[in-house]
């Protein structure tokens, strides 16, 4: 989509209006002032529907990409349109919970319709009371199993990708992709 010349589109701020009288009935001045409307219309009607721009919901589909970078969001250029424009939406509630078990299985849930569980080695506890024993060693390990719940099958890559880009640097991952949830594959 492209945001230049456009034939046919009527400027609804006319030059040609807005001259003195003395050049109303001037023929040069209005074919003139007519080109003028031309090119600008295009740049006319997008500020006269800004808001519009600005709103996932009734962006461009090329604009969302530029939207998506105001907002700091990596989205992925195959997915579905609607996608797109639910993770730019959601964009600030995302980074709310960025880091998170939370936002981890949020992105993939809205990112590739996956069911989630995740599993994290942390290692940390406290307790009010003296314990004898320490806590267990962090194993700095993150375990994501992940099912398809919206769609027929996961792409272990793209799963992958959403949780290395979700993931603070010093975790290490694992993911398990299953054909259903974990209490079902038990069953």
């Amino acid at each position: 989509m492209t945001r230049a010349a456009i034939p046919g589109l009527e400027s609804r701020y006319r030059i040609g209006g807005l001259l003195p009288a003395l050049y109303a009935e001037d023929d040069f001045a209005q074919r003139f002032t007519a080109g003028l409307d031309t090119v600008l219309a295009p740049a006319l009607s997008t500020l006269d529907n800004l808001p519009a721009y600005l709103d996932p919901g009734l962006a461009p589909p090329d604009f969302l990409v530029w939207l998506a970078s105001w907002v700091g969001i990596d989205i992925d250029p195959t997915w579905p349109e609607e996608l797109r424009r639910a993770v730019v939406g959601r964009a600030v509630e995302l980074h709310r919970w960025r880091g998170t078990r939370r936002g981890l299985a949020e992105l993939l849930r809205l990112g590739l319709g996956a069911g989630v569980e995740i599993r994290d080695g942390g290692g940390a506890r406290w307790t009010t009371a003296a314990a004898p024993e320490s806590p267990p060693p962090a194993t700095g390990e993150l375990l994501v199993r992940a099912w398809p719940v919206s769609t027929e099958h996961l792409d272990a890559d793209q799963v992958r990708r959403i949780v290395r880009m979700s993931c603070p640097a010093h975790l290490s991952f694992e993911v398990e992709i299953l054909s259903g949830p974990p209490d079902a594959a038990r069953s």
